[in-house]
């Protein structure tokens, strides 16, 4: 089951330049790893020291934000496109 996985331009210089990758994973505590397993410099952006996802770290569905989904209880489905977006901050 397949789902296209879209990186924001913010991430792409930990992954060479990917911008798009294809993803069997089942949800979204198993995309967090395989991102990592593919792009090990992302983890740190990812994840914190606790070994928990960001909070400023954000997971669109077919642009419908996960955490309305089920967040990591949400099994992804066959053509599901996933959107990873960090918050910005600014001032």
């Amino acid at each position: 089951m397949p789902v296209r996985v879209l990186l924001p331009n913010a991430f792409q210089k930990h992954t060479s330049n990917v911008r798009e990758i294809s993803s069997t994973a089942a949800n979204l505590p198993e995309l967090v790893t395989e991102l990592e397993s593919r792009f090990p410099a992302l983890r740190q952006h990812l994840r914190g020291e606790d070994g928990q996802i960001r909070r400023f770290i954000n997971f669109y569905v077919n642009e419908e934000d996960i955490r309305f989904l089920g967040n990591e209880k949400y099994s992804f489905k066959d053509g599901d496109e996933v959107l990873v977006i960090p918050s910005i901050a600014g001032g």
